[in-house]
C-alpha cells in the first residue's frame, strides 16, 4: 500500500481516532472490529440520520429527501410493520423491487421493526422470487407493482405487501400502515448478534443460496469501507486533489446486490453522501445527472465506466465533479484502467473485490497503485481484512502460488440459511471463507484472481450458475446433453452460451428452446450464444463434459462469427 494511503488510515484508527479498534475472540483468534461502531444497523441509522439532519439523503427523479426525514418515515413505518403486520425481531422481511428511494425507506423500516432484511434480485421470473421467499421462510414481502405481479400464482407461504415508486414514502409505502402502528409503536432492542440480512448468492449446486449476516458482520463492513474512504480522501487532499463538491453518488447498480447494499447504500450514512437514483442505466443520461447533480462518485460494473469513458458525446458534459470511478461486481480489464484515467482525467478509477458471503469486504486498489497493477484487485482492505491463498491440502501458499483466495473477517457472514452442509464447504472451521476464486499474491500483498474454481458466469455483475441454466435446459424433453459456460465479452465481460445435442429422432431448434427457457429463467441468464451439437459432447476421463473444452472451441467460433 501507498504509504500516504497508510499514513492516512493509521491516524484515523489511532487510539482515541474515530475509526479505533478492538479485538473480538472468533474461530480460535483475535479479529479487529471498530471499537465504537454501533451495535446495530437501527442504531447506525439513527446516529448517522441527527447527525447530517436536513442535509439532502436521497435524490429520486423531483422527490428530495434529508437524513432525518427519512429516518422519521422509516420509524413511522416500522411501527407499522410491529403493531399492524406482527413482525417481530428475527421475522425476515423481503423486499422485492427496483431502485428508488422508497426501496432505501423500506429496508430502513424492516431493519428498525427487527426485521432480517431478505435481498430478492429484481430481475428473477415468478418462480425464482417464490423459491427464494419460501427458503428464507419469509413473513411478509415488501414489493413493487412489477415484482408483485410476478410473484403472483407461485406459492411461497408469505404476506405481499405492494408499494410504489415515484412518492413520498409515507404515501408510496402506505400499505404497511393500513392495520395500525406508527411512530409511536414500540420497537425491539437490537443487539450486534442478532440477524440482520439475508442475501441471495449463486451456487455451483444451481440452487441460490441464503447467505445470513448478523449486525456486527454488516455494520463493521460498512464501517470498513468508510474507512478505506477516509484514507482516499485524506490522500487526494495531501495531493491537492480534494473533491470540490460535498459527497454524491450515482446509484445505478441493484440495491439489492451487495455492491449496492453496503459501499453504496450503507456506508452513504456515515459519510453524509447524497444517492441519486438511476432507474435504468444509459451512458448518456448518467453524464446528464453527473453534471446536474455534482456526482463525486461513480460506482457500476466495469463496462458502465467505460460506456461514459468512450461516448462519443461525454465532452459535452462537465464530469469534472467526478473524481471517483469504482468498479465491483466483475473484473476490469486492465487496459481500461488507464484508459478511464486518460479520458476522465478528473477521476481516478478504483477497483473493489469482495464477495456476498464477506459484505463486499476484501481488497482494494486505489488511484497510483491501480494505475501500478492493474490487473490486481488490491491488497487486503484494511484494517478489518485477513486474505490467504490455500492449496489443495489446505495449507497457505507463499507469493506468487496459485490457490483458492480465502478471506477472514468479523464482516463475514454467518453461514447460508438452513443449509449447514454448503455452510461447512464454504468455511473453514478457522473462520476462513473459501471463495472459490483462483489466485496468488505477489510480493506486496497484493491479489491477482486468474480463474474461478465454481462454475459461475459473471454477466455484468451478475451471477449465473452454468448448473442452474443447464437443468433448465435438461428440462426440455427434447435434450439429451447439454453444457453451459461463459464467452468473454467486451461490454458484460461474459455472457452465456450453450451447446446441446437433441435426442436421437428429435429436431429441436433453437427458437424452441429459447421459448421454452424464458419461462424459466431470467431473461439475463438465457444464454445469449447457443449451438446444436451434432455429436456427443467431448468428455474428460472422469466421464464428465470437457467444458474447457467446449470453451475454446466455441469462443473462437463466437469470435470469429
Amino acid at each position: 500500500m501507498d504509504l500516504s494511503l497508510r499514513r492516512h488510515l493509521d491516524a484515523a484508527l489511532a487510539p482515541g481516532g474515530p475509526l479505533e479498534l478492538a479485538t473480538i475472540e472468533r474461530f480460535g483468534a483475535a479479529l479487529p472490529l471498530y471499537r465504537n461502531a454501533p451495535p446495530s444497523l437501527a442504531a447506525y441509522f439513527a446516529f448517522y440520520c441527527e447527525r447530517h439532519g436536513d442535509a439532502v439523503f436521497l435524490a429520486d427523479g423531483d422527490i428530495r429527501l434529508g437524513f432525518a426525514e427519512c429516518f422519521a418515515a422509516a420509524r413511522t413505518l416500522a411501527g407499522g410493520l410491529v403493531e399492524g403486520h406482527g413482525i417481530a425481531k428475527g421475522d425476515r422481511v423481503a423486499l422485492a423491487a427496483r431502485n428508488s428511494a422508497n426501496w432505501c425507506i423500506a429496508y430502513m423500516a424492516s431493519v428498525l421493526a427487527g426485521g432480517c432484511v431478505t435481498l430478492l434480485n429484481g430481475f428473477s421470473t415468478g418462480e425464482e422470487l417464490a423459491e427464494a421467499i419460501a427458503l428464507a421462510g419469509c413473513r411478509v414481502v415488501l414489493a413493487d407493482p412489477q415484482r408483485a405481479a410476478r410473484i403472483e400464482g407461485h406459492e411461497h407461504g408469505a404476506t405481499v405487501l405492494v408499494f410504489s415508486h415515484d412518492t413520498a414514502p409515507l404515501d408510496g409505502l402506505a400499505v404497511l400502515l393500513e392495520n395500525g402502528g406508527g411512530a409511536a409503536t414500540a420497537l425491539p432492542a437490537l443487539g450486534p448478534d442478532d440477524f440482520a440480512t439475508i442475501l441471495f448468492t449463486s451456487g455451483s449446486t444451481g440452487r441460490s443460496k441464503g447467505a445470513v449476516s448478523d449486525h456486527r458482520g454488516v455494520v463493521q463492513a460498512t464501517m470498513n469501507f468508510a474507512a478505506q474512504t477516509l484514507m482516499v480522501l485524506g490522500h487526494m487532499t495531501e495531493h491537492g486533489q480534494a473533491p470540490e463538491h460535498p459527497p454524491a453518488a450515482l446509484v445505478i447498480v441493484p440495491l439489492f446486490h451487495v455492491t449496492g447494499e453496503v459501499p453504496l447504500f450503507l456506508q452513504s450514512f456515515a459519510l453524509g453522501r447524497r444517492l441519486v437514483m438511476m432507474p435504468k442505466w444509459d451512458a448518456l443520461e448518467a453524464m446528464r445527472l453527473i453534471e446536474a447533480e455534482k456526482i463525486t462518485y461513480f460506482l457500476g460494473v466495469p463496462l458502465m465506466s467505460h460506456e461514459v469513458a468512450t461516448h462519443p458525446r461525454r465532452h459535452e458534459f462537465d464530469l469534472s465533479s467526478c473524481t471517483n470511478f469504482a468498479a465491483g461486481g466483475a473484473p476490469r480489464p486492465a487496459d481500461h484502467v488507464r484508459l478511464l484515467r486518460e479520458e476522465l482525467p478528473a477521476g481516478f478509477p478504483l477497483l473493489g473485490y469482495g464477495l456476498t458471503e464477506t459484505n463486499a469486504v476484501g481488497c482494494g486498489n486505489f488511484n497510483e497503485n491501480y494505475l501500478a497493477k492493474p490487473g490486481s484487485t488490491g491488497p487486503a482492505s484494511k484494517p478489518l481484512v485477513e486474505l490467504a491463498v490455500f492449496g489443495t491440502d489446505g495449507t497457505a501458499l507463499a507469493p506468487g502460488e496459485l490457490g483458492e483466495v480465502a478471506i477472514r473477517s468479523i464482516a463475514n457472514f454467518l453461514g447460508y440459511w438452513n443449509n449447514p452442509e454448503a455452510t461447512a464447504e464454504a468455511v473453514r472451521p478457522d473462520g476462513w471463507f473459501l471463495t472459490g476464486d483462483l489466485g496468488y499474491l505477489d510480493e506486496d500483498g497484493y491479489l491477482f484472481i486468474v480463474d474461478r474454481k465454481k462454475d459461475i458466469i459473471i454477466r455484468g455483475g451478475e451471477n449465473i450458475s452454468c448448473i442452474e441454466v443447464e437443468q433448465a435446459i435438461y428440462a426440455h424433453p427434447d435434450v439429451a446433453e447439454c453444457s453451459v459456460f461463459g464467452l468473454p465479452d467486451e461490454r458484460y465481460g461474459e455472457i452465456p452460451a450453450a451447446v446441446w445435442l437433441p435426442k436421437e429422432g428429435h429436431a429441436l431448434h433453437e427458437d424452441d428452446l429459447r421459448e421454452f427457457l424464458g419461462e424459466r429463467l431470467a431473461p439475463f441468464k438465457i444464454p445469449a450464444a447457443m449451438w446444436r451439437a451434432e455429436d456427443r459432447l467431448p468428455r474428460l476421463g472422469t466421464g464428465k463434459v470437457d467444458k474447457r473444452a467446449l470453451r475454446e472451441k466455441y469462443t473462437a467460433l463466437f469470435a470469429g462469427k
